[in-house]
């Protein structure tokens, strides 16, 4: 690209020339600087993310939050339309427990679902877009497998909580790596079992899900909180190394190891402030395979162990590529390689 120089203004220039000078540098500048190539600038992650602010108190009222919107109810099924086949008596069964979205239900975006036990409740999400499942206020999950569902290879899924106290929630986030694709999920808890089936499209998605559930008995004791899913130092594996494919990207995990059934993969606290990259493992012949896997907070739970993997975040020459290497014994003995671990989650 040719290199412009601009003379300076001759010194008895008027008010008026020097201004028209100086408009017509910055003119040419923003000329040449739109021959260049756009790239977007990295950023490291902040070492710690401050939560979300409390909301403010209030004055006492009713302990248990009151729900949004009050939908219709539903009218539990009895097996659907009758079928000479026990096939067909599965299929028209299930076809007659689906509870698709209602105009009723909906308060803003939020589809607000009656609860009927044993219910199908349809949920559509879009790939690039999150879907928040949300549970019933002060509802824990049941501990460690509790989200499961049938395709997570091709759909991520997540939990977070929010509020505090009798104001507590679990939401469950989920969004398909590609369009036209379906899935079941359950979802355990303290206090019921919800059957979803998950359906993605191409742009139309539901932003959140919610339920109104029948009157609890009061004065029913809150269960304790399930212990966290990620092992206890004692129990952890330390037998990682990272290669990294030009620049250190600002996810990179600060640890990996696993407790010989689950790989864990730990990224800075800070990754809530951009994406983390879904993880690939690599068989013999170096072929590339999603695994199946989930967040739990800053920490990728992968359900396998595994030699080798990659994750990858972005696409074509601007994609970002960090290896994970498991380390053999003999390599850890001689300090051939280095290793990961020791830092908190």
């Amino acid at each position: 690209m040719t290199t412009m120089r601009f003379e300076p203004p001759a010194r008895d220039m008027t008010g008026t020339s020097c201004k028209s000078a100086i408009l017509l540098a910055l003119l040419l500048v923003v000329a040449v600087s739109g021959c260049a190539t756009t790239r977007t600038p990295q950023f490291s992650y902040d070492d710690d993310v401050p939560p979300l602010p409390s909301p403010p108190a209030t004055a006492p009222a009713d302990p248990v939050p009151k729900p949004l919107h009050v939908p219709p109810g539903w009218t539990p099924a009895r097996g659907g339309g009758a079928a000479g086949t026990p096939e067909g008596r599965v299929t028209n069964a299930n076809a007659a427990a689906r509870i698709e979205p209602r105009r009723e239900g909906y308060y803003n975006a939020i589809q607000v679902y009656p609860w009927s036990e044993g219910a199908l409740y349809q949920v559509y999400a879009a790939p690039g877009q999150i879907t928040d499942i949300a549970l019933e206020h002060g509802e824990v999950l049941s501990g460690e497998g509790s989200i499961a569902a049938g395709d997570t290879a091709r759909w991520i899924i997540g939990d977070t909580e929010s509020g505090s106290g009798a104001s507590r929630r679990v939401h469950v986030f989920v969004k398909p790596t590609r369009e036209d694709i379906s899935t079941n999920l359950v979802i355990t808890t303290d206090r019921r079992i919800y059957m979803i089936e998950l359906r993605a499209r191409e742009a139309l998605y539901m932003p959140s899900v919610a339920w109104t559930y029948p009157a609890r008995v009061a004065g029913k004791r809150q269960p304790a909180v399930a212990a966290p899913i990620i092992p206890a130092p004692a129990a952890r594996n330390y037998r990682y190394g990272l290669q990294i494919e030009g620049t250190s990207p600002p996810w990179r995990p600060v640890s990996v190891f696993d407790d010989g059934r689950r790989t864990y993969v730990v990224f800075p606290r800070g990754i809530a402030q951009g994406e983390m990259p879904p993880l690939f493992a690599l068989g013999p012949d170096g072929e590339a395979q999603i695994v199946n896997s989930r967040s739990h907070g800053n920490v990728l739970i992968v359900d396998r162990i595994f030699a080798a993997a990659e994750l990858r975040l972005g696409s074509g020459e601007r994609q970002q590529v960090v290896r994970i290497l498991r380390v053999e014994p003999r390599q850890l003995r001689s300090r051939q390689v280095p290793t990961t671990g020791g830092q908190k989650t």
